[in-house]
């Protein structure tokens, strides 16, 4: 499910922080992460680039589960996990609490030490339709986004 963990990763944001990283915050991407996500483009992956030139699946797109399996080998160590902080941890409970309460019964709780909430809770399907079908529970309920 490590693909999984890079999509959760993308929807979340990471490292822990109470934002996106800064362009000058963040190390510019790994060759493994481009070789990975070069893998994925080239088996039809749509690949999008972050503001720091990160690259990133687009996960507007349909989830592709051979292109992940095929590239799985290349996918880079998720970064070490670091603590939230008592404001980021109750801002991300009380996203969850929010996003249940607005209809996605399913979304689940965060990590009670880093706050980020685990992709493979949901299945991919999930996690696509909650970017597409609940857009409107998202603006309320990320207050910060």
């Amino acid at each position: 499910m490590a693909p999984m963990l890079l999509l959760c990763l993308s929807l979340t944001g990471c490292g822990g922080g109470d934002g996106e990283p800064e362009s000058s915050d963040s190390p510019p991407p790994t060759a493994e992460e481009i070789a990975y996500h070069d893998c994925l483009k080239r088996r039809g992956v749509a690949i999008v680039h972050t503001d720091y030139g990160a690259p990133r699946v687009d996960k507007s797109k349909p989830w592709n589960e051979e292109a992940h399996a095929a590239c799985r080998p290349l996918l880079p160590p998720p970064p070490k996990a670091r603590p939230a902080g008592p404001a980021r941890l109750a801002a991300a409970r009380e996203e969850s609490a929010c996003l249940r309460a607005e209809g996605v019964a399913w979304y689940p709780d965060p990590d009670p030490v880093t706050a980020e909430v685990d992709g493979t809770e949901g299945t991919p399907e999930q996690w696509s339709a909650l970017k597409r079908d609940h857009v409107e529970a998202l603006k309320k309920c990320r207050k910060e986004r």
